[in-house]
């Protein structure tokens, strides 16, 4: 459904701690299947900036709270092009203590070859 390269392009902006807006999945070439599958809206929680959700204006120069969000979790999709690329996600979720670990295990078992 993706190209191997187009997929490993992809993985490699991910970090397990960013949502991505609709726009720029489609932009950078996430398949529109996956966007359907993958797409949530988040809350924003106002207690604690950890939680909160910033919406950057266009020049990015501007963090903007907002209290929803319409994306996808980049840590969903560094999953589902796991599995795409053959990785056994679900081994790498019951190890990996955090989201950003387990997008850099993913990562790290496609550059071992596993």
């Amino acid at each position: 459904m993706i190209a191997r390269h187009r997929a490993l392009a992809l993985l490699q902006e991910c970090t397990g701690e960013t949502l991505w807006p609709i726009d720029h999945c489609r932009l950078r070439g996430v398949p529109e299947p996956w966007i359907a599958e993958l797409t949530d809206t988040f809350e924003s929680g106002f207690d604690n900036d950890r939680d909160t959700i910033y919406a950057n204006d266009i020049s990015f120069a501007q963090r903007q709270p907002t209290n929803q969000f319409h994306g996808i979790r980049d840590v969903d999709l560094a999953m589902r092009l796991g599995r795409e690329l053959g990785v056994d996600v679900q081994r790498l979720q019951s190890t990996a203590l955090g989201r950003a670990t387990l997008v850099a295990a993913i990562k790290q078992t496609l550059m071992d070859g596993e």
